[in-house]
C-alpha cells in the first residue's frame, strides 16, 4: 500500500533522481525501524552453489551499485542481495539522461555505463553492514580499460571482494560498456575465464575457503554462442550462470516513447527472450551447474515461469520498480506452491 501511494510521485520525477530518492527514503525507513512492520522475511530454504539461501528470490545487480543500502534492502524480504556492478576505479558512467521508463510496456531502458564509486568503497560498505545473509558481488571492467586487458580489471576486483562475498558474478553482458559483450564469444571468453579462474583457485587456497563464481550473460546470444558458453562454463568449473542481462532488442517498445533510446532494455519485454536463453542453457548444461533467472519478472506467475524454464533461483529489479517490494513475497509464495505441486 505504501509503495502504491508513493509510486505516482516517484514516476513524475526524472527516473535516475527517483531511483536515488527511493533508496534514500528506504534507508530512512530502515533506520526508523519502520520496514519490519510492512515487509517480512518468508522462509523457503534453497540450496544452490553450496550456499544455503533463506529463499530463492534475490535482488539483481544494478539497483545498489555501491552497496550503500544493504541493510535497508535486506528488510524487503529477499533471500539474497547482489550488489554492483563495481569496477576497480570509480567512474561516472555515461552522460545523462541515461535512464528511461516505458510505462506502457512495464519496461526500462538504461545506458548507465557501470557508474560506481569503485571496488574499495563497495568493500568498505560490505564490511560495515549488519546483514548476515547472502551477498553476491557483481564485478566488471572500467570503461577506459581496453577489452583485451579486461582480465586485469576482473582479477583486481576479484582479489578485493573475495573475502567478503558469498558469491562473485563476472559481468560480461552489459551493453553499456563499449565492446564488453565481445568477451562472451570465442577465444576472448576462453582466455578471460582461464585467467580469472586461475586466480580464483589461488584465492581459495590462500584464504582456505571457496567462494562460488558465476557468469552473467546477455539475452541476445545466438545458438552457437549458447553452445560455446555452456561448454566453457563446464570446462572451467564455473559455479553458476545468471541469465540474463538487458537486451538490445526493441521488440514490444519500438513504437513507444523512449523506445528508440540507446541502452539495455529490461522489464516485461525481455521476459520471453530471457526464458528462451534459460531453456537453451538448461538443456545444454544438464544440471551440471545452476541457473539464476532474471529478466521480465513482474508477477508471481512469471517467477514460476522462470523456474519452469530451468532456473533454480530468480532475481528482481525492473518488475519491482513497477509493482513494488510486495512482489518479493508474492514470488516466494508462488515458487513455494510450485515446489509443493512438483512433490505431490
Amino acid at each position: 500500500m505504501s509503495y502504491a501511494l508513493l509510486r505516482p510521485f516517484l514516476f513524475n520525477l526524472d527516473p535516475e533522481h527517483a531511483h536515488d530518492l527511493t533508496l534514500k527514503l528506504l534507508d530512512k525507513a530502515h533506520k526508523a525501524h519502520a520496514l519490519g512492520f510492512i515487509y517480512s522475511q518468508q522462509s523457503l530454504p534453497t540450496q544452490c552453489m553450496g550456499i544455503q539461501f533463506s529463499n530463492p528470490v534475490g535482488l539483481a545487480a544494478g539497483l545498489d551499485k555501491n552497496g550503500d543500502y544493504i541493510d535497508a534492502l535486506a528488510e524487503l524480504g529477499f533471500g539474497y542481495l547482489e550488489i554492483g556492478t563495481v569496477t576497480p576505479k570509480p567512474q561516472a558512467g555515461n552522460d545523462k539522461p541515461r535512464l528511461f521508463r516505458i510505462k506502457e510496456a512495464g519496461a526500462i531502458i538504461n545506458r548507465m555505463g557501470f557508474n560506481n564509486l569503485g571496488v574499495e568503497h563497495l568493500v568498505n560498505n560490505v564490511k560495515k553492514c549488519k546483514y548476515q545473509g547472502v551477498i553476491g558481488i557483481n564485478i566488471g571492467k572500467n570503461a577506459v580499460t581496453p577489452v583485451e586487458n579486461a582480465a586485469n580489471d576482473y582479477i583486481y576486483c576479484l582479489e578485493r571482494v573475495y573475502p567478503y562475498a558469498s558469491y562473485i558474478t563476472i559481468n560480461i553482458s552489459s551493453p553499456n560498456t563499449k565492446n564488453l559483450r565481445d568477451l562472451q564469444s570465442g577465444d576472448a571468453l576462453t582466455e578471460l575465464l582461464d585467467a580469472i579462474k586461475t586466480r580464483h583457485n589461488q584465492l581459495a587456497t590462500e584464504y582456505g575457503f571457496y567462494v562460488p563464481m558465476v557468469l552473467k550473460v546477455a539475452p541476445d546470444l545466438t545458438t552457437e554462442q549458447v553452445d560455446y558458453i555452456a561448454q566453457q562454463l563446464i570446462d572451467f568449473d564455473i559455479d553458476g550462470l545468471i541469465a540474463t542481462n538487458t537486451t538490445l532488442s526493441r521488440t514490444g517498445v519500438e513504437d513507444l516513447r523512449y523506445g528508440d533510446e540507446a541502452g539495455g532494455l529490461s522489464g516485461r519485454p525481455v521476459g520471453h527472450l530471457s526464458n528462451q536463453i534459460i531453456e537453451q542453457f538448461a538443456e545444454r548444461l544438464e544440471g551440471k551447474l545452476p541457473i539464476i533467472g532474471v529478466g521480465g519478472i513482474d508477477s508471481s506467475d512469471k517467477a514460476v515461469r522462470k523456474i519452469k524454464a530451468g532456473a533454480q533461483m530468480i532475481q528482481l529489479y525492473s518488475g519491482m520498480i513497477y509493482k513494488g517490494p510486495k512482489l518479493v513475497q508474492q514470488c516466494i509464495e508462488a515458487i513455494a506452491s510450485h515446489r509443493d505441486s512438483q512433490q505431490r
